[in-house]
């Protein structure tokens, strides 16, 4: 399933892409599942990112590598995750980060996620809490870069 959203910023794509930092990593962060941080590199080829996920009944471990960033000949700069360990359900994780020019010197976060289960049905089902989840981000995003 590919989940994609929208969200328009006030500062230009390389200053977006800079602001990708641990700090915004936590401020991001859905009230639910609990995350807690365990390791964080970055947002460049190589890093890796570690969390877990507390549920209330049980922890689950995530690991994602960054397999890709860089700059398009368009200006848009960009990175990609993709997920080593997963929780339950989750089979398959790539999250791409865009940041493209936008209007007035701004920029146009786009987070483009592909993700699936073992079930095309439950990947349907899980549809709308990723959505949800990033649905989210938007007004952190619009804070975070006026």
């Amino acid at each position: 399933m590919r989940v994609i959203l929208r969200t328009a910023v006030g500062q230009d794509p390389a200053h977006v892409m800079a602001g990708f930092t641990r700090e915004l990593f936590l401020a991001l962060a859905p009230p639910f599942p609990k995350l807690k941080l365990v390791r964080y590199d970055g947002s460049r080829t190589g890093d890796v990112v570690e969390i877990e996920l507390n549920t209330g009944i049980k922890k689950l471990s995530w690991t994602s590598l960054i397999t890709d960033d860089g700059v398009l000949p368009d200006g848009t700069h960009y990175f990609v995750d993709e997920g080593r360990r997963l929780p339950p359900p989750l089979r398959y994780w790539r999250h791409r980060h865009l940041i493209e020019p936008g209007p007035r010197g701004g920029s146009i976060i786009v987070d483009n996620l592909e993700y699936r289960t073992a079930f095309r049905a439950l990947d349907v089902l899980v549809y709308p809490a990723m959505w949800a989840q990033f649905a989210w981000r938007k007004p952190i995003y619009r804070r975070w870069f006026r």
